[in-house]
Protein backbone atom coordinates (compact mmCIF):
# COMPACT_ATOMS: atom_id res chain seq x y z
CA UNK A 1 0.00 0.00 0.00
CA UNK A 2 1.34 3.45 -0.92
CA UNK A 3 1.92 5.78 2.04
CA UNK A 4 0.42 9.26 1.85
CA UNK A 5 1.33 12.61 3.40
CA UNK A 6 -1.27 15.41 3.34
CA UNK A 7 -3.25 13.33 0.90
CA UNK A 8 -0.37 13.03 -1.57
CA UNK A 9 1.37 9.70 -2.29
CA UNK A 10 5.00 9.37 -1.22
CA UNK A 11 6.65 7.81 -4.23
CA UNK A 12 10.22 7.56 -2.88
CA UNK A 13 12.91 6.80 -5.47
CA UNK A 14 12.13 7.05 -9.15
CA UNK A 15 13.76 5.91 -12.37
CA UNK A 16 13.76 7.90 -15.62
CA UNK A 17 13.82 5.72 -18.73
CA UNK A 18 13.65 7.98 -21.77
CA UNK A 19 10.27 9.68 -21.70
CA UNK A 20 9.01 7.25 -19.03
CA UNK A 21 9.13 7.85 -15.26
CA UNK A 22 8.92 4.75 -13.03
CA UNK A 23 8.14 4.78 -9.31
CA UNK A 24 7.60 2.35 -6.45
CA UNK A 25 7.15 -1.30 -7.49
CA UNK A 26 7.37 -0.38 -11.19
CA UNK A 27 11.11 0.26 -10.93
CA UNK A 28 12.88 -2.75 -12.54
CA UNK A 29 15.92 -4.44 -11.11
CA UNK A 30 18.08 -3.70 -14.15
CA UNK A 31 18.66 -0.94 -16.68
CA UNK A 32 18.24 -0.93 -20.46
CA UNK A 33 22.04 -0.89 -20.91
CA UNK A 34 22.40 -3.93 -18.66
CA UNK A 35 19.77 -5.85 -20.59
CA UNK A 36 21.45 -4.99 -23.89
CA UNK A 37 24.95 -6.02 -22.78
CA UNK A 38 24.18 -8.93 -20.45
CA UNK A 39 25.57 -12.13 -22.01
CA UNK A 40 23.59 -14.31 -19.61
CA UNK A 41 20.48 -13.85 -21.74
CA UNK A 42 21.85 -14.82 -25.15
CA UNK A 43 18.63 -16.65 -25.94
CA UNK A 44 16.79 -13.34 -26.13
CA UNK A 45 19.16 -11.67 -28.59
CA UNK A 46 17.41 -12.86 -31.76
CA UNK A 47 13.95 -11.99 -30.51
CA UNK A 48 14.54 -8.75 -28.63
CA UNK A 49 17.66 -7.01 -29.99
CA UNK A 50 15.96 -6.05 -33.26
CA UNK A 51 13.40 -4.11 -31.26
CA UNK A 52 16.12 -2.62 -29.10
CA UNK A 53 17.81 -1.35 -32.28
CA UNK A 54 14.69 0.69 -33.06
CA UNK A 55 14.67 2.09 -29.53
CA UNK A 56 18.35 3.01 -29.87
CA UNK A 57 17.63 4.70 -33.20
CA UNK A 58 14.81 6.67 -31.60
CA UNK A 59 17.19 7.93 -28.90
CA UNK A 60 19.63 9.16 -31.54
CA UNK A 61 16.80 10.89 -33.42
CA UNK A 62 15.50 12.51 -30.22
CA UNK A 63 18.96 13.75 -29.27
CA UNK A 64 19.85 15.05 -32.72
CA UNK A 65 16.48 16.78 -33.13
CA UNK A 66 16.56 18.40 -29.69
CA UNK A 67 20.16 19.63 -29.81
CA UNK A 68 20.48 20.57 -33.49
CA UNK A 69 19.84 24.28 -32.85
CA UNK A 70 22.05 24.50 -29.78
CA UNK A 71 24.56 27.38 -29.85
CA UNK A 72 28.28 26.68 -29.49
CA UNK A 73 28.60 24.55 -26.38
CA UNK A 74 31.08 23.09 -23.90
CA UNK A 75 30.62 19.78 -22.10
CA UNK A 76 31.52 19.93 -18.40
CA UNK A 77 32.13 16.73 -16.41
CA UNK A 78 32.61 16.04 -12.73
CA UNK A 79 31.38 14.09 -9.74
CA UNK A 80 27.71 13.72 -8.84
CA UNK A 81 28.84 13.12 -5.25
CA UNK A 82 30.53 16.47 -4.61
CA UNK A 83 28.89 18.62 -1.94
CA UNK A 84 27.62 22.08 -2.98
CA UNK A 85 30.23 23.82 -0.81
CA UNK A 86 33.17 21.82 -2.20
CA UNK A 87 36.00 23.44 -4.11
CA UNK A 88 35.07 21.71 -7.35
CA UNK A 89 31.43 22.78 -7.17
CA UNK A 90 32.41 26.38 -6.57
CA UNK A 91 34.82 26.12 -9.50
CA UNK A 92 32.14 24.53 -11.69
CA UNK A 93 29.61 27.25 -10.92
CA UNK A 94 32.12 29.97 -11.78
CA UNK A 95 33.05 28.10 -14.96
CA UNK A 96 29.41 27.72 -16.02
CA UNK A 97 28.83 31.44 -15.58
CA UNK A 98 32.00 32.39 -17.47
CA UNK A 99 31.15 30.07 -20.37
CA UNK A 100 27.64 31.54 -20.59
CA UNK A 101 29.04 35.06 -20.60
CA UNK A 102 31.38 34.03 -23.43
CA UNK A 103 28.38 32.85 -25.47
CA UNK A 104 28.59 29.10 -24.87
CA UNK A 105 25.85 26.71 -23.81
CA UNK A 106 26.90 24.40 -20.97
CA UNK A 107 26.25 20.67 -21.33
CA UNK A 108 26.49 18.36 -18.32
CA UNK A 109 25.20 14.93 -17.36
CA UNK A 110 22.32 16.75 -15.70
CA UNK A 111 22.89 15.23 -12.26
CA UNK A 112 23.78 16.69 -8.86
CA UNK A 113 27.19 17.78 -7.56
CA UNK A 114 29.58 19.32 -10.08
CA UNK A 115 27.05 18.94 -12.88
CA UNK A 116 24.38 20.87 -11.02
CA UNK A 117 26.88 23.59 -10.09
CA UNK A 118 27.92 24.10 -13.72
CA UNK A 119 24.29 24.17 -14.86
CA UNK A 120 23.44 26.65 -12.14
CA UNK A 121 26.29 28.96 -13.07
CA UNK A 122 25.24 28.98 -16.71
CA UNK A 123 21.55 29.54 -15.98
CA UNK A 124 22.12 32.33 -13.48
CA UNK A 125 24.42 34.07 -15.98
CA UNK A 126 21.67 33.99 -18.59
CA UNK A 127 23.10 31.19 -20.69
CA UNK A 128 21.70 27.93 -22.04
CA UNK A 129 22.00 25.04 -19.60
CA UNK A 130 21.70 21.49 -20.98
CA UNK A 131 21.46 18.20 -19.08
CA UNK A 132 21.94 14.80 -20.70
CA UNK A 133 20.71 12.33 -18.12
CA UNK A 134 21.09 8.56 -18.06
CA UNK A 135 19.05 5.73 -16.59
CA UNK A 136 20.93 4.58 -13.48
CA UNK A 137 19.76 2.63 -10.44
CA UNK A 138 21.14 5.21 -7.99
CA UNK A 139 20.78 8.75 -9.36
CA UNK A 140 17.96 11.23 -8.96
CA UNK A 141 17.21 12.51 -12.46
CA UNK A 142 17.90 15.96 -13.90
CA UNK A 143 18.79 18.85 -11.62
CA UNK A 144 16.59 21.93 -11.38
CA UNK A 145 18.99 24.23 -13.27
CA UNK A 146 18.69 22.41 -16.58
CA UNK A 147 16.86 24.35 -19.33
CA UNK A 148 16.95 21.58 -21.94
CA UNK A 149 17.09 18.03 -20.66
CA UNK A 150 17.10 14.60 -22.26
CA UNK A 151 17.03 11.31 -20.37
CA UNK A 152 18.80 8.48 -22.20
CA UNK A 153 18.60 4.74 -21.76
CA UNK A 154 21.93 3.97 -23.43
CA UNK A 155 25.35 5.33 -22.45
CA UNK A 156 26.74 5.20 -25.98
CA UNK A 157 23.92 7.38 -27.36
CA UNK A 158 24.44 9.91 -24.58
CA UNK A 159 28.20 9.94 -25.16
CA UNK A 160 27.64 10.75 -28.83
CA UNK A 161 25.64 13.83 -27.84
CA UNK A 162 28.34 15.03 -25.43
CA UNK A 163 30.91 14.97 -28.23
CA UNK A 164 28.83 15.96 -31.25
CA UNK A 165 27.55 19.23 -29.79
CA UNK A 166 30.63 20.40 -27.86
CA UNK A 167 33.52 22.65 -28.86
CA UNK A 168 35.52 21.55 -25.80
CA UNK A 169 35.50 19.27 -22.77
CA UNK A 170 36.23 20.60 -19.30
CA UNK A 171 36.78 17.90 -16.68
CA UNK A 172 36.59 18.61 -12.97
CA UNK A 173 37.26 16.15 -10.11
CA UNK A 174 35.12 13.04 -10.43
CA UNK A 175 35.00 9.27 -10.35
CA UNK A 176 34.85 6.42 -12.86
CA UNK A 177 32.23 8.09 -15.04
CA UNK A 178 34.29 11.27 -15.26
CA UNK A 179 37.43 9.29 -16.14
CA UNK A 180 35.45 7.41 -18.79
CA UNK A 181 34.43 10.66 -20.48
CA UNK A 182 37.94 12.10 -20.16
CA UNK A 183 39.73 9.18 -21.79
CA UNK A 184 37.11 8.74 -24.46
CA UNK A 185 37.55 12.39 -25.46
CA UNK A 186 41.35 12.07 -25.52
CA UNK A 187 41.14 8.87 -27.57
CA UNK A 188 38.79 10.44 -30.12
CA UNK A 189 41.13 13.42 -30.56
CA UNK A 190 44.28 11.25 -30.60
CA UNK A 191 42.86 8.95 -33.29
CA UNK A 192 41.46 11.93 -35.25
CA UNK A 193 37.92 10.62 -35.01
CA UNK A 194 36.92 14.16 -34.10
CA UNK A 195 38.38 17.51 -35.07
CA UNK A 196 40.87 18.45 -32.40
CA UNK A 197 39.28 20.42 -29.61
CA UNK A 198 40.46 21.36 -26.12
CA UNK A 199 40.32 18.83 -23.30
CA UNK A 200 40.89 20.81 -20.10
CA UNK A 201 41.43 19.42 -16.61
CA UNK A 202 40.50 21.71 -13.73
CA UNK A 203 41.56 20.88 -10.19
CA UNK A 204 45.33 20.54 -10.60
CA UNK A 205 45.91 19.00 -7.18
CA UNK A 206 43.25 16.34 -7.79
CA UNK A 207 44.61 15.36 -11.21
CA UNK A 208 48.33 15.59 -10.40
CA UNK A 209 48.72 11.91 -9.48
CA UNK A 210 47.04 10.75 -12.68
CA UNK A 211 49.17 13.07 -14.81
CA UNK A 212 52.35 11.90 -13.10
CA UNK A 213 51.38 8.29 -13.79
CA UNK A 214 50.69 9.05 -17.46
CA UNK A 215 54.13 10.62 -17.80
CA UNK A 216 56.16 8.20 -15.69
CA UNK A 217 54.45 5.02 -16.74
CA UNK A 218 52.64 5.28 -20.05
CA UNK A 219 54.95 7.84 -21.66
CA UNK A 220 58.18 6.35 -20.34
CA UNK A 221 57.05 2.86 -21.42
CA UNK A 222 56.28 4.11 -24.91
CA UNK A 223 52.55 3.41 -24.66
CA UNK A 224 51.87 7.02 -25.64
CA UNK A 225 54.14 9.69 -27.10
CA UNK A 226 54.97 13.20 -25.94
CA UNK A 227 52.52 14.77 -28.39
CA UNK A 228 49.70 12.80 -26.77
CA UNK A 229 50.32 14.57 -23.47
CA UNK A 230 49.74 17.87 -25.27
CA UNK A 231 46.13 16.82 -25.86
CA UNK A 232 45.43 17.60 -22.19
CA UNK A 233 45.58 21.12 -20.76
CA UNK A 234 45.49 21.79 -17.03
CA UNK A 235 44.46 24.91 -15.15
CA UNK A 236 42.61 26.12 -12.07
CA UNK A 237 41.93 29.52 -13.64
CA UNK A 238 38.41 29.85 -15.02
CA UNK A 239 39.37 32.78 -17.24
CA UNK A 240 42.27 30.79 -18.69
CA UNK A 241 40.02 27.79 -19.40
CA UNK A 242 37.54 29.96 -21.27
CA UNK A 243 40.35 31.70 -23.15
CA UNK A 244 41.74 28.33 -24.30
CA UNK A 245 38.31 27.41 -25.68
CA UNK A 246 37.74 30.77 -27.38
CA UNK A 247 41.21 30.73 -28.95
CA UNK A 248 40.67 27.19 -30.24
CA UNK A 249 37.40 28.24 -31.83
CA UNK A 250 39.08 31.24 -33.43
CA UNK A 251 41.86 29.03 -34.81
CA UNK A 252 39.22 26.72 -36.30
CA UNK A 253 37.41 29.66 -37.90
CA UNK A 254 34.39 29.36 -35.61
CA UNK A 255 34.73 32.84 -34.09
Amino acid sequence: MTERTNGRPQHGPERHRGAVTLRRDSIPGSTADQKLLDSHHRGEWKTKDAWRALRILSEFVEGFDTLADLPSAVSVFGSARSSPDSYECELAESLGAALAEAGYAVITGGGPGVMEAANRGATEAGGMSVGLGIELPFEQGLNDWVDVGIDFRYFFVRKTMFVKYAQAFVVLPGGFGTLDELFEAITLVQTKKVTRFPVILMGTDYWSGLLDWLKRRMLDDGKINAADMDLIQVTDDVAEAVRIIVDADAANGKR
